[in-house]
């Protein structure tokens, strides 16, 4: 089963599942929840041999007292041996079974958030700040493994353990076993549900503001030089070290209520230590008891409440796990604006040359306000349409609905094959685009040009790059296409960033290409150069250039102006 299913299905597992946003989004690991169990009982494993390596240490220091026979020790010897050895294998495996079931549902939880964002980008996540996108897709996901590692496991555990030590105790003295029952159940409840309710309102107040702090550390990194010319960047700074300030505020506050919580564990195990003397004393005088037990009785305490002594901490990523599952069922959730046919054609294996027609197109970036509308035209291979306009009168708009990339309603069809009852993979297969503001990769110029053809070996890469007049530029480069462009293309010019994304489009076979203002960016003989390899390569295609150049429109065999 490829990745891809698995997350739809775990993404229909979470649709399935109207309960609370922490099982909703627990329903990613269904299919690792034996890996979990299996976690969970090997970490029980560990904390049990530490109990039972304090049980044995304790009989045999206590028997050895009495000089009893060497022989009589032997089980207790090989005791705090396997004991000693099993505490640390056991705690290995559980950390090991432990973090890769964790992982594992993190990775298939962010491969649905990545899902979701491309299937509702660019219309639906502008509602979301990009520094927002940023945190709820890597610190809100990761956040979710607190939810396993640090809140599921530790309570399993800390169950296991408990069952198990109190069942030791009451074999000596049933008294005894109630009191650190009662000692553990106030330790792994009510302190955790004290230290729940007094943080609840702090830590929900911490994600939104990590995001706004997220949202304008990143807009400050982005645009550093724009704010400083501006004089802006000191008053994002000081946004930023107010948020900083209030985010310490409340991590302050957390971490006293977490103080206060140790400082009561504390107590409920003294309280149980001192139950056990007394019990077990009493049950000595009795005659109920061994004397040399008493140590027995007395040590399984201090080590049985390890299991429940992390379960405040547990407690207090519960509120944090429970905001960030909301805010990533925010976007698992959101409505796809631009969805695909429920049924859709399949496109055919061999698509004849033929015109691209468009009738009573629509587009509408927000539900019943549309930028643009009743658009018509056709393009016949080899006789390119020019689309004029003002600034804002829709031509980009006109792009992004062709590309199912916006929400739009109209005929558009190609050699007589309907493009709206394609879905968005084959539509794309038909329709070649490149928007006026085209994003690269922080990666290889060569690789950003195979973007739009994986299929493209060095040779055609090259030469699509001379086409566009890189040639001589890269050859001044130590690593020619080779080279990186850095993020967001910061190591190139605006008029390179465009040319490359204008290669991708001549390694591309489709046989339709809208371009939305080729030249923007370029000197008259660089533009020159650039639309007669546009042209060319769209000799035999239909070919829509979006522009206000009336140098790209008059190259057009037709043009149509939009108002």
């Amino acid at each position: 089963m490829s990745a891809t299913t698995d997350v739809r299905e775990q993404k229909l597992l979470i649709e399935q599942t109207p309960q609370h946003p922490l099982r909703r989004v627990f329903a990613f690991s269904r299919g690792l929840r034996v890996r979990l169990l299996l976690a969970g009982i090997l970490g029980a494993l560990a904390l049990l041999s530490s109990v039972a390596l304090m049980a044995t240490s304790a009989y045999l220091i206590s028997m050895a007292a009495l000089q009893p026979p060497i022989l009589t020790l032997q089980v207790a010897f090989v005791g705090v041996r396997a004991f000693g050895i099993g505490r640390g294998v056991f705690r290995y495996a559980e950390r090991l079974v432990g973090h890769d079931a964790a992982l594992r549902t993190l990775a298939g939880t962010r491969l649905a958030v990545y899902e979701a964002l491309a299937r509702i980008s660019p219309s639906r996540s502008a509602i979301w700040r990009r520094g927002d996108l940023l945190n709820r897709l890597v610190n809100d996901v990761d956040q979710l493994m607190n939810l396993y590692l640090r809140v599921w496991l530790p309570y399993l555990i800390g169950l296991l353990v408990s069952l198990g030590s109190v069942a030791l105790v009451w074999y000596f003295v049933p008294t005894a076993a109630i009191a650190l029952a009662v000692s553990l159940a106030f330790g792994g409840i009510i302190v955790p549900l004290l230290t729940l309710l007094n943080t609840r309102r702090t830590t929900q107040e911490t994600a939104p503001d990590l995001a706004a702090m997220s949202s304008e550390t990143v807009a400050l990194v982005d645009h550093a030089a724009e704010m400083t010319a501006l004089g802006q960047a000191d008053t994002i700074l000081a946004r930023i070290g107010a948020l900083d300030s209030k985010l310490t505020a409340q991590r302050r506050r957390a971490a006293k209520w977490n103080g206060i919580a140790i400082a009561l564990g504390a107590l409920a195990q003294g309280a149980a230590v001192v139950a056990a003397i007394v019990a077990g004393a009493a049950a000595v005088t009795a005659g109920e008891l061994e004397p040399h037990l008493l140590a027995v009785v007395v040590l399984v305490p201090l080590a049985a409440y390890e299991a429940v002594q992390v379960l405040p901490n547990a407690a207090l990523a519960i509120p944090e796990a429970r905001r960030s599952a909301e805010r990533i069922l925010e976007i698992v959730d959101a409505p796809n604006p631009t969805p695909d046919p429920i049924h859709p054609s399949a496109l055919p294996a061999h698509l004849q040359p033929g015109p691209f027609r468009v009738s009573d197109f629509d587009v509408s970036w927000r539900p019943g306000r549309s930028v643009i509308s009743d658009v018509s035209f056709e393009v016949a291979p080899g006789q390119p349409l020019a689309l004029l306009g003002r600034s804002g009168a829709g031509k980009s708009s006109i792009l992004a609905g062709l590309t199912r990339l916006a929400p739009a309603s109209g005929s558009v069809s190609y050699a007589g094959a309907d493009l709206t009852r394609l879905d968005a993979d084959d539509l794309r297969s038909v329709i070649g685009a490149v928007p006026q503001d085209s994003y690269l990769f922080d990666t290889t110029i060569a690789e950003n040009v195979r973007l739009a053809n994986r299929e493209a070996d060095e040779e055609r890469v090259r030469a699509a790059l001379a086409a566009v007049g890189l040639n001589d530029w890269l050859e001044s480069l130590p690593d020619g296409e080779n080279t990186t462009v850095g993020r967001l293309g910061a190591q190139v010019s605006g008029g390179q960033k465009q040319r490359i994304a204008l290669a991708r489009i001549l390694v591309g076979d489709q046989p339709v290409v809208v371009v939305d203002e080729p030249t923007e960016y370029l000197d008259a003989s660089s533009a020159e150069q650039v639309l007669d390899a546009l042209f060319e390569h769209c000799r035999d295609r239909c070919l829509v250039v979006i522009t206000h150049q009336e140098r790209d429109a008059a190259r057009c065999s037709h043009r149509m102006v939009l108002s």
